[in-house]
């Protein structure tokens, strides 16, 4: 394995919150409240404290918490299924279909919620191919009249060309969709694959290109990204800078970290993890401090 599976978890708790500070550091007018932690934050500790999927409690708190979730919230919300049901793609397309149907939202939140989803799985999994990412994640969405799959086409053929962003552009909508951002992350994420860094830096750099979208913005832009690529590359990957800078800006880091080692616990499921969300843990410690570092098939492991 490249890397351990509780890293890549904690790289995509990082990664967002990575990807959300630093499109807030380019534009203070932002809030100050971090919609990726609100969002994401109730599902995985659901999740955590149940050690499976319960649709009636997660509605229950989500219904509690927001009177209205946004296109980019509910992707957010969903990011803890996805990394709980990475292993099996029948389970996470039926569990994260269960969840969007009883939000009634519309096609493409749908079609870009299973997007992220699966490419997130096939990263934990080591499957993740990016010349073949894009074909499998259309047929993963299945039959649909929204425009992402034939967005997500033109980012895959201009990928194969090694065109640049000013091409991507021309290609495609002017019309402000949610579609048209997701597939300007999964450019942004597949152009540069292996390098972290850069990946979310030209998300940052080019955010007034794409501020005109009203659907989603160009900080969900940088969030998706992030998330995107701190799974593929871990939490190993991010510079330790913006570690610092996202221990600056985002006070809670230490129960957010904990929180994706808890995730990763509750999915392995070991018998006892000794991790409880919300408890203080070193900042960043150190990759081979890492705890939770025996995985199974989950729930082989099981409660006595």
């Amino acid at each position: 394995m490249r890397y351990l599976l509780g890293s890549r978890f904690r790289g995509v708790f990082l990664g967002g919150l990575l990807g959300e500070t630093l499109a807030k550091s380019s534009h203070p007018q932002h809030p100050v409240v971090s919609n990726f932690a609100e969002s994401l934050v109730p599902g995985a500790t659901s999740l955590v404290e149940l050690g499976k999927f319960d649709l009636d409690k997660w509605l229950e708190i989500y219904q509690k918490k927001f009177t209205d979730l946004e296109p980019a919230k509910i992707i957010f919300a969903t990011i803890p299924l996805s990394l709980f049901c990475h292993e099996n793609p029948v389970k996470l397309h039926q569990n994260l279909l269960q969840i969007l149907k009883n939000w009634d939202i519309n096609p493409e939140v749908r079609d870009s919620t299973l997007a992220i989803g699966y490419a997130i799985a096939q990263s934990l999994t080591e499957k993740l191919h990016p010349q073949t990412l894009i074909p499998q994640i259309i047929a993963f969405i299945g039959e649909t009249a929204t425009p992402l799959p034939q967005n997500l086409l033109k980012v895959n053929n201009l990928l194969t060309r090694k065109a640049g962003l000013e091409l991507l552009q021309s290609e495609l909508s002017s019309q402000a969709q949610l579609s048209e951002g997701v597939a300007l992350a999964f450019y942004y994420f597949l152009s540069t694959l292996e390098d972290f860094r850069l990946t979310v830096s030209r998300t940052i750099h080019h955010q007034q290109i794409w501020k005109q979208n009203t659907v989603i913005n160009s900080q969900d832009i940088s969030i998706i990204t992030s998330v995107l690529s701190g799974a593929y590359n871990s939490s190993v990957s991010i510079p330790a800078p913006w570690r610092v800078l996202l221990a600056k800006e985002f006070s809670p880091i230490s129960p957010m970290l904990e929180l994706a080692d808890a995730l990763a616990i509750a999915w392995s499921g070991v018998y006892k993890s000794g991790l409880n969300p919300g408890l203080n843990l070193p900042e960043f410690p150190q990759e081979e401090d890492f705890t939770p570092c025996v995985y199974a098939a989950p729930r082989v492991i099981k409660a006595r």
